[in-house]
């Protein structure tokens, strides 16, 4: 789960950065992107097996998925189509990545 967690990380705070910047499409974004949501559901499914984490399951699946939406904005339509829908929104998103990183260093904490 290590390298999920790692990758799901690094992940939504350089898509945040490269959308801060506003910088256009790339085809490697829309990998990352997909990679990212497979890492999501594995972390997600261990939280879940675990059994014993109910609250911060919860809020990482809720806060991953706000994530997702602006990312999924970007993904589906470029800058120009993100910057409609959510381009006053950016200091939203990126409280919601500085709290999913509060979050991954909990999981973080979690592993033996």
């Amino acid at each position: 789960m290590k390298n999920s967690i790692d990758n799901l990380e690094w992940t939504t705070t350089h898509h945040l950065a490269h959308i801060q910047n506003q910088h256009p499409f790339m085809r490697r974004w829309a990998v990352q992107f997909e990679l990212a949501y497979t890492d999501f559901r594995v972390i997600q499914m261990a939280l879940q097996m675990d059994g014993q984490h109910h609250e911060l399951l919860a809020d990482f699946s809720q806060t991953y998925e706000a994530i997702h939406n602006y990312e999924f904005a970007f993904a589906g339509d470029g800058l120009e189509g993100f910057n409609q829908q959510y381009g006053g929104e950016l200091d939203e998103y990126a409280n919601q990545v500085d709290h999913f990183e509060d979050l991954i260093d909990q999981i973080r904490d979690l592993e033996p």
